[in-house]
């Protein structure tokens, strides 16, 4: 028998053991973090609207540097196939960052923990501005706040390095909810951003509704970075290049298809739903490379905004590109949602 093969069978045995909670068993109450200095708790969280649309847009050249300089005429926006009248914030790179690190402690994850308990010097490139903070999430079956919104990566250090390995448990869906909550509690000013560390697919979410979950995010300026690993399989293999051109703009077409795929990676659909980006990694090298590239990449999207011409309710399919082929390769949001407050409620 192979090494990996026998590890294989002591996880699923170890998973077996596990007692997994009933699913009437009730999501405990959320810690709630502090809010960031000069912040208003009384502030109302932003949601996207039918007058305006926040999509965080990347725009890497052949090198793979960011390609800076772009005005409103270099970008094309279709809204579910309709060109749109687009303005470019300019202040690329000037925003505080307030960061969220959801990582799993679940299943099979203590496997990585060795490489995790390496990130916390790596969060210091999100936390180049003296205002911006982080934040961690711990989840297994349910998510928990493992440490406050902090400026020092340091603490964060300590909390990573002296995390404990979860049940059998991997409630991707809870905890995204649970950490965008945490995000729209911080100022409008600040650039939000969830930095989601997991598998790629959902284990043990009861508490979220994927049709809600997709809302959520849709009305939502929270941009997903995920950085996802297979603790079982020896190599994770991914187009991470794929910006949504082949995407339905049927409005339910579209809805169906996009819950299908996040049953099948949630990690990169949220990611991509919100404009961030999805990437693996097996080796401590990549890991941190990973990682990294998601802090450069969080500050350096323009911002485009819009007024969208059809305030039909529901998800709307977003897809940017240049006027110009510079060769450069564009990320942005995927999807956004008009329509009423996110229901959440229980999985479905």
């Amino acid at each position: 028998m192979s090494p990996a093969t026998f590890l294989t069978r002591c996880g699923i045995a170890l998973l077996l053991c596990i007692p997994m909670a009933s699913a009437q068993q009730q999501l405990p109450p959320a810690e709630p973090p502090q809010p960031l200095p000069g912040s208003n708790p009384d502030q109302p969280t932003l949601r996207v609207t039918t007058q305006e649309v926040l999509v965080p847009t990347l725009v890497e050249s052949k090198g793979g540097g960011v390609l800076y300089g772009l005005k409103p005429e270099d970008f094309i926006l279709n809204d579910n196939g309709v060109p749109q009248k687009i303005r470019v914030q300019e202040e690329m790179d000037t925003a505080p960052v307030a960061l969220v690190v959801a990582i799993e402690q679940g299943r099979m994850s203590a496997l990585e923990f060795e490489k995790f308990s390496h990130l916390g010097p790596l969060l210091d490139s999100f936390l180049t501005d003296p205002h911006s903070q982080a934040a961690l999430i711990g989840f297994d079956s349910a998510p928990h706040l493992l440490h406050d919104y902090t400026h020092s990566s340091e603490d964060l250090s300590h909390s990573l390095k002296t995390m404990e390995p979860g049940d059998g448990g991997d409630a991707i869906l809870d905890t995204v909810n649970y950490a965008v909550d945490l995000l729209e509690t911080q100022p409008k000013s600040y650039r939000r951003v969830l930095l989601l560390l997991s598998e790629p697919r959902d284990h043990g979410s009861k508490h979220t509704k994927i049709t809600g979950l997709i809302r959520k995010i849709g009305q939502s300026d929270v941009l997903v970075l995920t950085v996802s690993f297979s603790p079982i399989t020896a190599q994770f293999i991914h187009d991470v290049k794929d910006n949504g051109e082949n995407r339905t703009l049927n409005m339910m077409s579209a809805l169906v298809a996009l819950i299908q795929a996040l049953k099948k990676n949630v990690s990169k659909e949220i990611a991509t739903m919100s404009g961030g980006e999805y990437t693996t990694f097996i080796s401590d090298k990549k890991f941190e490379q990973r990682v990294a590239d998601a802090a450069k990449h969080a500050r350096n999207r323009y911002l485009l905004t819009f007024s969208p011409s059809d305030s039909t309710p529901g998800l709307h399919s977003i897809r940017v590109k240049l006027t110009q082929d510079y060769g450069a390769h564009v990320v942005a949001r995927a999807n956004y949602w008009i329509g009423p407050e996110a229901n959440i409620g229980a999985t479905e």
